[in-house]
Protein backbone atom coordinates (compact mmCIF):
# COMPACT_ATOMS: atom_id res chain seq x y z
CA UNK A 1 0.00 0.00 0.00
CA UNK A 2 1.47 3.23 -1.16
CA UNK A 3 0.52 7.02 -0.22
CA UNK A 4 -0.70 7.79 -3.88
CA UNK A 5 -3.33 4.87 -3.87
CA UNK A 6 -6.74 4.59 -3.50
CA UNK A 7 -7.18 1.92 -1.48
CA UNK A 8 -4.79 4.10 1.36
CA UNK A 9 -6.72 7.86 0.20
CA UNK A 10 -10.58 6.73 0.25
CA UNK A 11 -10.31 3.16 3.29
CA UNK A 12 -6.78 3.09 4.99
CA UNK A 13 -6.77 6.80 6.28
CA UNK A 14 -10.36 7.82 6.66
CA UNK A 15 -10.85 4.89 8.87
CA UNK A 16 -7.98 5.24 10.76
CA UNK A 17 -8.50 8.87 11.44
CA UNK A 18 -11.72 7.99 12.40
CA UNK A 19 -11.05 5.27 14.83
CA UNK A 20 -8.05 8.02 16.31
CA UNK A 21 -10.04 10.50 17.04
CA UNK A 22 -12.95 9.40 18.38
CA UNK A 23 -11.12 8.11 21.50
CA UNK A 24 -9.58 11.12 23.98
CA UNK A 25 -7.09 8.89 25.68
CA UNK A 26 -3.42 9.27 24.31
CA UNK A 27 -2.84 5.45 25.08
CA UNK A 28 -5.73 4.27 23.09
CA UNK A 29 -4.87 6.82 20.33
CA UNK A 30 -1.11 5.28 20.06
CA UNK A 31 -3.07 1.71 19.76
CA UNK A 32 -4.84 2.85 16.95
CA UNK A 33 -1.37 3.72 15.15
CA UNK A 34 0.38 1.01 16.08
CA UNK A 35 -2.38 -1.70 14.83
CA UNK A 36 -2.89 0.59 11.74
CA UNK A 37 0.99 0.79 11.51
CA UNK A 38 1.45 -3.13 11.20
CA UNK A 39 -1.99 -3.49 8.98
CA UNK A 40 -0.31 -0.54 7.11
CA UNK A 41 3.25 -3.13 6.57
CA UNK A 42 1.66 -6.24 6.13
CA UNK A 43 -0.81 -5.14 3.27
CA UNK A 44 2.77 -4.40 1.74
CA UNK A 45 5.02 -6.53 2.84
CA UNK A 46 2.40 -10.08 3.85
CA UNK A 47 4.04 -12.52 5.69
CA UNK A 48 7.51 -10.13 5.84
CA UNK A 49 5.92 -8.90 8.98
CA UNK A 50 8.00 -10.74 11.51
CA UNK A 51 10.79 -8.70 10.31
CA UNK A 52 8.79 -5.90 11.75
CA UNK A 53 8.34 -7.43 14.52
CA UNK A 54 11.15 -9.06 14.97
CA UNK A 55 13.19 -5.41 15.13
CA UNK A 56 9.78 -3.99 17.58
CA UNK A 57 10.81 -6.96 20.45
CA UNK A 58 14.35 -7.20 19.93
CA UNK A 59 15.17 -3.53 20.43
CA UNK A 60 12.74 -3.14 22.95
CA UNK A 61 14.54 -5.47 24.89
CA UNK A 62 18.32 -4.46 24.35
CA UNK A 63 17.08 -0.90 25.38
CA UNK A 64 15.74 -1.68 28.96
CA UNK A 65 19.23 -3.74 29.42
CA UNK A 66 21.13 -0.90 28.20
CA UNK A 67 19.24 1.30 30.45
CA UNK A 68 19.38 -0.74 33.20
CA UNK A 69 23.05 -1.92 32.94
CA UNK A 70 25.63 0.45 34.80
CA UNK A 71 28.80 -1.59 33.82
CA UNK A 72 29.95 0.52 30.52
CA UNK A 73 31.54 -2.31 29.11
CA UNK A 74 28.57 -4.78 29.12
CA UNK A 75 26.13 -1.47 27.36
CA UNK A 76 28.93 -1.48 25.29
CA UNK A 77 28.63 -4.98 24.15
CA UNK A 78 24.39 -5.26 24.85
CA UNK A 79 24.76 -2.03 22.02
CA UNK A 80 27.03 -4.33 19.49
CA UNK A 81 25.06 -7.34 19.82
CA UNK A 82 22.05 -4.58 19.46
CA UNK A 83 23.62 -3.42 15.99
CA UNK A 84 24.40 -7.25 14.77
CA UNK A 85 21.33 -8.43 15.74
CA UNK A 86 19.59 -5.39 13.68
CA UNK A 87 21.87 -5.71 10.60
CA UNK A 88 21.66 -9.12 10.34
CA UNK A 89 18.22 -9.65 8.41
CA UNK A 90 19.15 -6.51 6.36
CA UNK A 91 22.15 -8.07 5.37
CA UNK A 92 20.29 -11.23 4.42
CA UNK A 93 17.60 -9.66 2.65
CA UNK A 94 19.19 -6.72 1.01
CA UNK A 95 22.91 -7.93 0.06
CA UNK A 96 23.16 -12.17 1.15
CA UNK A 97 22.78 -12.54 -3.01
CA UNK A 98 24.92 -9.58 -3.67
CA UNK A 99 28.24 -10.73 -1.20
CA UNK A 100 27.46 -14.54 -3.56
CA UNK A 101 27.67 -13.01 -6.81
CA UNK A 102 31.00 -11.29 -5.61
CA UNK A 103 32.83 -14.33 -3.88
CA UNK A 104 32.02 -16.19 -6.89
CA UNK A 105 33.28 -14.11 -9.53
CA UNK A 106 36.02 -13.21 -7.37
CA UNK A 107 36.98 -16.60 -6.71
CA UNK A 108 35.00 -18.74 -9.34
CA UNK A 109 33.05 -20.53 -7.06
CA UNK A 110 29.52 -21.58 -7.40
CA UNK A 111 27.83 -20.84 -4.15
CA UNK A 112 23.91 -21.34 -5.08
CA UNK A 113 21.97 -18.25 -4.98
CA UNK A 114 18.79 -18.02 -3.01
CA UNK A 115 15.44 -16.29 -4.60
CA UNK A 116 14.69 -13.54 -1.62
CA UNK A 117 12.14 -10.84 -1.65
CA UNK A 118 13.40 -7.97 0.09
CA UNK A 119 11.06 -6.60 2.69
CA UNK A 120 9.70 -3.35 1.67
CA UNK A 121 11.09 -0.26 3.53
CA UNK A 122 13.53 -2.84 6.02
CA UNK A 123 16.50 -0.14 5.35
CA UNK A 124 14.35 2.88 6.93
CA UNK A 125 12.95 1.27 9.73
CA UNK A 126 16.28 -0.79 10.70
CA UNK A 127 18.47 2.78 11.01
CA UNK A 128 15.60 4.13 12.79
CA UNK A 129 15.09 1.18 15.56
CA UNK A 130 19.20 1.22 15.74
CA UNK A 131 18.72 5.01 16.30
CA UNK A 132 16.66 4.18 19.48
CA UNK A 133 18.71 1.86 21.04
CA UNK A 134 21.84 4.06 20.42
CA UNK A 135 19.93 7.02 21.68
CA UNK A 136 19.38 5.16 24.85
CA UNK A 137 22.86 4.01 25.36
CA UNK A 138 24.11 7.32 24.92
CA UNK A 139 21.34 8.33 28.00
CA UNK A 140 19.85 10.94 24.81
CA UNK A 141 16.62 10.06 25.64
CA UNK A 142 13.80 8.24 28.47
CA UNK A 143 13.76 4.32 27.68
CA UNK A 144 9.97 3.28 26.99
CA UNK A 145 8.86 0.43 28.94
CA UNK A 146 6.16 -0.13 27.36
CA UNK A 147 6.85 -2.29 24.17
CA UNK A 148 3.63 -0.59 22.10
CA UNK A 149 5.23 2.43 22.55
CA UNK A 150 8.52 1.17 20.86
CA UNK A 151 5.95 -0.30 18.35
CA UNK A 152 4.72 3.01 17.69
CA UNK A 153 8.06 4.53 17.00
CA UNK A 154 9.58 2.12 14.85
CA UNK A 155 6.21 1.21 12.96
CA UNK A 156 4.64 4.39 12.87
CA UNK A 157 2.85 4.49 9.03
CA UNK A 158 3.29 7.81 8.06
CA UNK A 159 7.19 7.71 7.32
CA UNK A 160 7.20 3.32 8.02
CA UNK A 161 8.79 2.46 4.07
CA UNK A 162 10.19 5.46 3.01
CA UNK A 163 11.28 7.83 5.55
CA UNK A 164 12.45 10.52 6.66
CA UNK A 165 14.11 8.42 9.56
CA UNK A 166 13.01 9.78 12.36
CA UNK A 167 15.70 10.17 14.78
CA UNK A 168 14.20 8.69 18.37
CA UNK A 169 15.34 11.95 20.23
CA UNK A 170 13.27 14.01 17.89
CA UNK A 171 9.40 11.90 18.64
CA UNK A 172 10.40 10.37 22.19
CA UNK A 173 8.35 13.00 24.33
CA UNK A 174 5.37 13.12 21.89
CA UNK A 175 4.99 9.16 22.01
CA UNK A 176 4.25 9.88 25.59
CA UNK A 177 2.23 13.44 25.32
CA UNK A 178 1.61 15.44 22.12
CA UNK A 179 -1.50 18.07 21.46
CA UNK A 180 -4.18 18.02 18.42
CA UNK A 181 -4.81 21.46 17.17
CA UNK A 182 -7.20 22.44 13.32
CA UNK A 183 -3.83 24.76 12.83
CA UNK A 184 -1.54 21.44 12.75
CA UNK A 185 -4.41 19.34 11.14
CA UNK A 186 -4.89 22.12 8.29
CA UNK A 187 -1.31 22.23 8.04
CA UNK A 188 -0.71 18.55 7.53
CA UNK A 189 -3.62 17.65 5.28
CA UNK A 190 -1.83 21.16 2.93
CA UNK A 191 1.63 19.62 3.19
CA UNK A 192 0.20 15.78 2.25
CA UNK A 193 -2.08 17.45 -0.81
CA UNK A 194 1.13 19.14 -1.67
CA UNK A 195 2.87 16.16 -1.79
CA UNK A 196 0.71 13.96 -3.86
CA UNK A 197 0.88 16.43 -6.45
CA UNK A 198 4.42 16.72 -6.48
CA UNK A 199 4.49 12.76 -6.32
CA UNK A 200 1.84 12.48 -9.07
CA UNK A 201 2.26 15.33 -11.34
CA UNK A 202 5.42 15.64 -11.70
CA UNK A 203 7.36 12.78 -10.40
CA UNK A 204 5.67 10.55 -12.71
CA UNK A 205 5.80 12.40 -15.58
CA UNK A 206 8.80 12.77 -15.32
CA UNK A 207 9.20 8.84 -15.37
CA UNK A 208 7.57 8.45 -18.43
CA UNK A 209 10.68 10.46 -19.73
CA UNK A 210 13.61 9.38 -17.90
CA UNK A 211 12.09 5.21 -18.56
CA UNK A 212 12.40 6.43 -21.76
CA UNK A 213 15.88 7.11 -22.78
CA UNK A 214 17.56 4.67 -19.64
CA UNK A 215 15.72 1.58 -21.26
CA UNK A 216 18.06 2.15 -24.36
CA UNK A 217 20.18 4.60 -22.91
CA UNK A 218 23.08 3.57 -25.00
CA UNK A 219 21.49 3.90 -28.42
CA UNK A 220 20.28 7.43 -27.72
CA UNK A 221 23.32 9.07 -26.68
CA UNK A 222 23.37 12.11 -28.57
CA UNK A 223 23.54 15.47 -26.29
CA UNK A 224 20.17 16.42 -26.05
CA UNK A 225 18.88 13.03 -25.68
CA UNK A 226 21.94 12.56 -22.68
CA UNK A 227 20.39 15.83 -21.57
CA UNK A 228 16.84 15.20 -21.40
CA UNK A 229 17.38 11.58 -19.74
CA UNK A 230 19.82 12.89 -16.85
CA UNK A 231 17.04 15.81 -16.14
CA UNK A 232 14.52 14.46 -16.13
CA UNK A 233 15.46 11.30 -13.86
CA UNK A 234 16.96 13.82 -11.58
CA UNK A 235 14.18 15.65 -11.27
CA UNK A 236 11.69 12.51 -11.14
CA UNK A 237 13.65 11.37 -8.01
CA UNK A 238 13.42 14.45 -6.05
CA UNK A 239 9.99 14.64 -6.51
CA UNK A 240 9.37 11.41 -6.29
CA UNK A 241 10.93 11.29 -2.49
CA UNK A 242 10.09 14.43 -1.33
CA UNK A 243 6.96 13.94 -2.21
CA UNK A 244 6.67 11.29 -0.30
CA UNK A 245 8.63 12.77 2.61
CA UNK A 246 5.93 15.90 2.38
CA UNK A 247 2.72 13.67 2.53
CA UNK A 248 4.78 11.95 5.53
CA UNK A 249 5.16 15.05 7.76
CA UNK A 250 1.74 15.93 6.34
CA UNK A 251 0.26 12.74 7.93
CA UNK A 252 2.63 12.86 11.28
CA UNK A 253 1.28 16.37 11.92
CA UNK A 254 -2.34 15.57 11.45
CA UNK A 255 -1.85 12.84 14.40
CA UNK A 256 0.45 15.44 16.43
CA UNK A 257 4.23 14.04 15.44
CA UNK A 258 6.26 16.76 14.22
CA UNK A 259 8.70 15.34 11.97
CA UNK A 260 11.59 17.20 10.94
CA UNK A 261 12.74 18.10 7.13
CA UNK A 262 14.19 15.82 4.68
CA UNK A 263 14.73 18.18 2.13
CA UNK A 264 15.13 21.58 1.94
CA UNK A 265 15.09 23.03 -2.23
CA UNK A 266 18.84 20.89 -2.65
CA UNK A 267 18.72 21.71 -6.55
CA UNK A 268 19.51 25.62 -5.37
CA UNK A 269 23.00 24.45 -3.78
CA UNK A 270 25.92 26.06 -4.67
CA UNK A 271 28.14 23.28 -4.02
CA UNK A 272 27.92 19.63 -3.02
CA UNK A 273 28.38 20.02 0.26
CA UNK A 274 25.25 22.32 0.49
CA UNK A 275 23.57 19.90 -1.75
CA UNK A 276 24.03 17.48 0.90
CA UNK A 277 23.29 19.80 3.91
CA UNK A 278 19.56 20.07 1.99
CA UNK A 279 19.27 16.37 0.27
CA UNK A 280 17.87 13.17 2.15
CA UNK A 281 18.55 15.56 5.43
CA UNK A 282 17.47 12.44 8.05
CA UNK A 283 19.90 10.12 5.93
CA UNK A 284 23.16 12.29 5.90
CA UNK A 285 22.40 13.37 9.48
CA UNK A 286 22.01 9.35 10.55
CA UNK A 287 25.77 8.80 8.93
CA UNK A 288 26.66 12.09 10.53
CA UNK A 289 25.78 11.27 14.07
CA UNK A 290 26.11 7.61 14.22
CA UNK A 291 28.58 6.51 11.74
CA UNK A 292 30.98 9.87 10.97
CA UNK A 293 31.63 11.31 14.69
CA UNK A 294 31.53 7.44 16.45
CA UNK A 295 34.76 7.37 14.33
CA UNK A 296 36.78 10.14 15.15
CA UNK A 297 35.15 12.87 13.00
CA UNK A 298 37.54 15.23 12.34
CA UNK A 299 39.12 15.15 15.59
CA UNK A 300 41.95 12.54 15.29
CA UNK A 301 43.98 14.07 12.03
CA UNK A 302 43.70 14.89 8.72
CA UNK A 303 44.17 11.24 7.15
CA UNK A 304 41.87 9.94 9.47
CA UNK A 305 39.17 12.42 8.73
CA UNK A 306 39.73 11.27 4.90
CA UNK A 307 39.51 7.59 6.00
CA UNK A 308 36.15 8.54 8.30
CA UNK A 309 34.48 9.93 5.28
CA UNK A 310 34.91 7.35 2.91
CA UNK A 311 33.78 4.79 5.04
CA UNK A 312 30.47 7.20 5.30
CA UNK A 313 30.45 7.63 1.68
CA UNK A 314 30.97 3.60 0.95
CA UNK A 315 28.13 3.23 3.49
CA UNK A 316 25.86 5.54 1.82
CA UNK A 317 26.22 4.45 -1.64
CA UNK A 318 25.68 0.82 0.08
CA UNK A 319 22.72 1.71 1.98
CA UNK A 320 20.67 2.54 -1.20
CA UNK A 321 21.30 -0.77 -2.89
CA UNK A 322 23.27 -4.04 -3.50
CA UNK A 323 24.44 -3.05 -6.89
CA UNK A 324 28.30 -1.93 -7.50
CA UNK A 325 26.55 1.64 -9.06
CA UNK A 326 24.98 2.41 -5.87
CA UNK A 327 28.85 2.07 -4.16
CA UNK A 328 30.28 4.10 -7.62
CA UNK A 329 28.02 6.71 -6.49
CA UNK A 330 28.54 7.02 -3.36
CA UNK A 331 32.28 7.56 -3.69
CA UNK A 332 31.58 9.54 -6.87
CA UNK A 333 30.73 12.29 -3.86
CA UNK A 334 33.28 11.08 -1.80
CA UNK A 335 35.67 12.46 -4.53
CA UNK A 336 33.44 15.71 -5.11
CA UNK A 337 33.17 16.38 -1.30
CA UNK A 338 37.65 16.17 -0.94
CA UNK A 339 38.02 18.42 -4.13
CA UNK A 340 35.81 21.14 -2.32
CA UNK A 341 37.09 20.97 1.29
CA UNK A 342 40.79 19.96 0.59
CA UNK A 343 40.94 21.88 -3.02
CA UNK A 344 38.28 23.92 -4.30
CA UNK A 345 36.57 26.36 -1.32
CA UNK A 346 33.94 27.31 -4.31
CA UNK A 347 33.47 25.93 -7.72
CA UNK A 348 33.54 29.79 -8.94
CA UNK A 349 30.83 33.15 -8.89
CA UNK A 350 27.17 32.33 -7.89
CA UNK A 351 26.26 31.72 -10.91
CA UNK A 352 28.61 29.44 -12.28
CA UNK A 353 29.36 27.17 -8.95
CA UNK A 354 25.48 26.26 -9.04
CA UNK A 355 25.44 25.76 -12.81
CA UNK A 356 28.25 23.20 -12.30
CA UNK A 357 27.32 21.76 -8.84
CA UNK A 358 24.02 20.60 -10.60
CA UNK A 359 25.76 19.27 -13.71
CA UNK A 360 27.82 17.00 -10.91
CA UNK A 361 24.53 16.18 -9.49
CA UNK A 362 22.63 15.22 -12.33
CA UNK A 363 25.42 13.35 -13.75
CA UNK A 364 25.80 11.45 -10.27
CA UNK A 365 21.95 10.40 -11.15
CA UNK A 366 23.27 8.95 -14.29
CA UNK A 367 25.23 6.62 -12.29
CA UNK A 368 22.45 5.97 -9.77
CA UNK A 369 20.21 4.67 -12.49
CA UNK A 370 22.31 2.63 -14.22
CA UNK A 371 22.86 -0.18 -12.31
CA UNK A 372 24.83 -2.37 -15.17
CA UNK A 373 28.31 -0.32 -15.03
CA UNK A 374 28.49 -1.71 -18.24
CA UNK A 375 25.82 0.15 -19.79
CA UNK A 376 27.30 3.10 -17.74
CA UNK A 377 30.61 2.77 -19.17
CA UNK A 378 29.62 2.21 -22.98
CA UNK A 379 27.52 5.38 -22.14
CA UNK A 380 30.26 7.77 -20.92
CA UNK A 381 32.19 5.74 -24.20
CA UNK A 382 29.77 7.28 -26.89
CA UNK A 383 29.28 10.65 -25.17
CA UNK A 384 33.12 11.28 -25.00
CA UNK A 385 33.33 9.57 -28.63
CA UNK A 386 30.37 11.52 -30.23
CA UNK A 387 31.53 13.25 -33.54
CA UNK A 388 29.40 16.91 -32.32
CA UNK A 389 31.24 16.70 -28.79
CA UNK A 390 34.01 16.31 -30.98
CA UNK A 391 33.94 19.16 -33.09
CA UNK A 392 33.94 16.67 -36.30
CA UNK A 393 30.56 17.83 -37.42
CA UNK A 394 28.89 21.23 -37.97
CA UNK A 395 25.68 20.68 -36.10
CA UNK A 396 22.31 22.56 -36.48
CA UNK A 397 19.20 22.51 -34.06
CA UNK A 398 18.10 19.99 -36.70
CA UNK A 399 20.84 17.32 -36.68
CA UNK A 400 21.55 17.88 -32.82
CA UNK A 401 17.76 17.44 -32.18
CA UNK A 402 16.41 14.39 -32.94
CA UNK A 403 12.72 13.90 -33.68
CA UNK A 404 11.98 12.17 -30.56
CA UNK A 405 14.09 14.99 -28.50
CA UNK A 406 11.58 17.61 -30.35
CA UNK A 407 8.61 15.25 -29.19
CA UNK A 408 9.68 15.52 -25.92
CA UNK A 409 10.05 18.81 -25.29
CA UNK A 410 6.52 19.94 -26.88
CA UNK A 411 4.66 17.49 -25.20
CA UNK A 412 6.51 17.28 -21.65
CA UNK A 413 7.80 21.31 -21.78
CA UNK A 414 5.65 22.55 -19.50
CA UNK A 415 6.17 19.65 -17.13
CA UNK A 416 10.07 20.57 -16.99
CA UNK A 417 9.26 23.87 -16.57
CA UNK A 418 6.84 23.15 -13.21
CA UNK A 419 9.59 20.86 -12.25
CA UNK A 420 12.06 23.77 -12.55
CA UNK A 421 9.99 26.42 -10.92
CA UNK A 422 8.68 23.58 -7.77
CA UNK A 423 12.36 22.93 -7.22
CA UNK A 424 13.45 26.40 -6.00
CA UNK A 425 11.74 27.78 -2.68
CA UNK A 426 8.36 28.62 -3.83
CA UNK A 427 6.16 26.30 -1.49
CA UNK A 428 8.27 27.68 1.83
CA UNK A 429 7.45 31.09 0.67
CA UNK A 430 3.97 30.35 0.07
CA UNK A 431 3.33 28.37 3.28
CA UNK A 432 4.86 31.60 5.36
CA UNK A 433 2.69 34.12 3.48
CA UNK A 434 -0.14 32.27 4.50
CA UNK A 435 0.71 31.96 8.14
CA UNK A 436 1.09 36.31 8.04
CA UNK A 437 -2.32 36.74 5.61
CA UNK A 438 -5.40 34.74 6.69
CA UNK A 439 -6.85 35.71 2.85
CA UNK A 440 -3.75 34.95 0.99
CA UNK A 441 -3.90 31.28 3.15
CA UNK A 442 -7.23 30.54 2.45
CA UNK A 443 -6.64 31.13 -1.68
CA UNK A 444 -3.16 29.54 -1.65
CA UNK A 445 -5.23 26.28 -0.04
CA UNK A 446 -7.99 26.53 -2.53
CA UNK A 447 -5.53 26.44 -5.06
CA UNK A 448 -3.52 23.61 -3.96
CA UNK A 449 -6.98 21.58 -3.36
CA UNK A 450 -7.70 22.51 -6.90
CA UNK A 451 -4.32 20.73 -7.96
CA UNK A 452 -4.83 17.81 -5.72
CA UNK A 453 -8.15 16.78 -7.56
CA UNK A 454 -6.58 17.00 -10.72
CA UNK A 455 -3.93 15.10 -9.25
CA UNK A 456 -6.69 12.37 -8.08
CA UNK A 457 -8.17 12.36 -11.33
CA UNK A 458 -4.68 11.26 -13.10
CA UNK A 459 -4.13 8.88 -10.37
CA UNK A 460 -8.01 7.24 -10.58
CA UNK A 461 -8.01 7.13 -14.49
CA UNK A 462 -4.44 4.76 -14.15
CA UNK A 463 -1.77 6.46 -14.85
CA UNK A 464 1.66 5.68 -14.32
CA UNK A 465 2.72 5.63 -10.88
CA UNK A 466 5.80 4.11 -9.91
CA UNK A 467 8.19 4.40 -6.67
CA UNK A 468 11.55 4.58 -7.06
CA UNK A 469 12.28 4.64 -2.92
CA UNK A 470 9.72 1.62 -2.17
CA UNK A 471 12.71 -0.93 -3.01
CA UNK A 472 15.35 0.52 -0.73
Amino acid sequence: MVFSSSIFLFYFLPLVCLAYFSLKKLSLRNMVLVLASLFFYFAGAGVHLWVMVYSILMNYGFALAIHQEERLRTRKFYLGLCIFLNLLPLFYFKYYNFTLANLNGLFAWELPYRDILMPIGISFFTFQAMSYTIDIYRREAPVQKNPLDVALYISLFPQLIAGPIVRYETVALEIKDRTHSWEDAYYGLMRFMLGFSKKILLANQMALVANYYFDDLAGKTDPVGFLLAMVSYSFQIYYDFSGYSDMAIGLGRIFGFHFLENFNFPYISRSITEFWRRWHISLSSWFRDYVYIPLGGNRKGLLRQIFNLFVVWFLTGLWHGAYWNYILWGLYYFLLLMVEKFFLKSWGPKTLSHVLTLCFIFFGWVIFRCEDLTVLANLVRSLLGHPYLEGRVTWTWRSLLSSTDAYILVNYGLTFCLAILFSMPLEKWAFARAERNQAFGLLAGLGLFIIFLLALVYMLTGGFNPFIYFRF
